[in-house]
């Protein structure tokens, strides 16, 4: 019946380990989901046009709503994106029953592990899945072998890393050796740093208390800025940037947090701590490489200075917008 239209839901490790089943190619739409995004945490919340307001006005016009929009962004940063935690965080504001679904998720991820896998493979998923916030969290955050099982390497934990990126349990973002266009000529697949998929999760797999969140302005500068990262990270991806990377010299003595590009060339993202944005190695590195525009990502209001634009956390979703023009 070439007709009729179909819709089919499916988790993303049933599509990738269909086995031998045919696949009607050329006849089938994909659409990739993510958790929900900070746009669509304000619509659930019943802010539609503050949501609106983010997508639609110029982010200079938003200052006016900062402080409401910094207060629902850590409402975020503890909630997270999973949609049957906003669903519940919409209904009854408790972030007891918030904590206690995420719980929940994680520990349905772990029979995942057991079902989808064999037992050796499963035993390695666990390790290297409890690995990533202690390695987000790290000051260089570039993912170490050594930090999910001593005298670990590529090879022990290679399969366990494509198990979780089949599953989109996680991101993976690998270093480029040279800030030039375009960069996937100079990626480097040796190098890379893992993100959780959603942010919520990563806080329930920390413990990380409500009030160390909602209630506390530290929590952009805590963990290095982990959550700040996680949060740019899964925004762009989820707004599907076209490319993203990060940079770091050999010697790893300084990095560049993600870098992307567009018609104007190589444009480096900095994600800034609370509202501390002195960052001399961020200008040495665009004076060094002769970079058209900079962006960094911090808690302060939007503001353009030279060529470095501050975009604010919550307008993360508008860095493509905002790059072109």
């Amino acid at each position: 019946m070439p007709e009729l239209y179909l819709i089919a839901s499916g988790s993303a490790l049933g599509i990738a380990m269909h086995g031998n089943s045919s696949f009607p190619v050329g006849k089938v739409d994909n659409l990739q989901l993510y958790p929900m995004t900070f746009t669509e945490f304000l619509q659930a919340m019943g802010e539609e046009q503050l949501a609106g307001i983010l997508l639609n006005q110029e982010p200079e016009k938003t200052g006016v709503f900062h402080e409401k929009l910094d207060r629902y962004l850590k409402q975020y940063f503890f909630v997270g994106g999973m949609p049957e935690v906003v669903a519940e965080y919409a209904e009854s504001k408790d972030f007891v029953k918030v904590r206690k679904i995420q719980n929940k998720i994680l520990k349905d991820y772990d029979r995942d592990f057991a079902k989808y896998a064999t037992p050796l493979l499963a035993t390695k998923i666990r390790m290297l899945w409890k690995s990533i916030p202690q390695q987000i969290a790290r000051e260089n955050k570039k993912f170490i072998y050594g930090a999910v099982r001593q005298g670990a390497r590529a090879r022990d934990f290679e399969t366990t890393i494509q198990w979780l990126l089949d599953s989109s349990m996680i991101h993976k973002i690998n270093r480029v050796s040279t800030p030039k266009s375009p960069l996937k000529f100079y990626e480097d697949f040796g190098a890379f740093k893992l993100f959780l998929s959603d942010l919520g999760l990563l806080g329930a797999m920390t413990g990380t208390l409500p009030r160390h969140i909602v209630e506390d302005d530290s929590i952009y500068t805590e963990f290095n800025g982990a959550l700040g990262e996680q949060f740019v990270c899964q925004e762009l991806i989820a707004n599907e940037l076209p490319t993203l990377f990060y940079w770091s010299r050999e010697d790893a003595k300084q990095e560049i947090d993600f870098i992307s590009e567009n018609e104007q060339g190589v444009i480096p993202i900095e994600v800034k701590s609370g509202t501390n944005l002195s960052a001399n190695s961020f200008k040495e590195f665009m004076k060094e490489h002769n970079l058209q525009i900079g962006v960094k990502i911090s808690a302060l209001p939007y503001k353009e200075n030279e060529k470095v634009i501050n975009l604010p956390l919550y307008n993360t979703a508008k860095f493509e917008k905002i790059i072109k023009k």
